[in-house]
């Protein structure tokens, strides 16, 4: 944290550097998020669509809501890693800033 710069948002490689920095924290979380919202969605749709009424023994649309529910935290958890990051970030160079007078 204390070696990392405050962005320069007033040129285009600094806010290029400023997204793809943000895009780089929480991907892990926000990927399975997605992945599993997806697959429950799916779920939800199969008995309609593809006449399924059982997967594995289950029903598909329980499947599909636990999917929903697992992925769905994972997704509020990334956003709020990410904010997370960006307060400590321009916080610590407030701080830097306030040192260096």
């Amino acid at each position: 944290m204390r070696n990392m710069k405050h962005p320069d948002l007033t040129t285009k490689q600094g806010r290029k550097a400023w997204r793809h920095d943000m895009r780089m924290i929480a991907v892990r979380p926000r990927r399975y998020g997605l992945w599993l919202l997806t697959a429950g969605f799916l779920l939800l749709l199969t008995p309609s669509a593809l006449d399924v009424h059982s997967l594995f023994g289950l029903w598909p649309p329980m499947l599909g809501a636990i999917c929903i529910l697992a992925g769905t935290p994972l997704l509020v958890a990334s956003v709020l890693l990410r904010r997370r990051y960006a307060q400590q970030r321009l916080a610590g160079h407030a701080v830097v800033e306030r040192i260096r007078g």
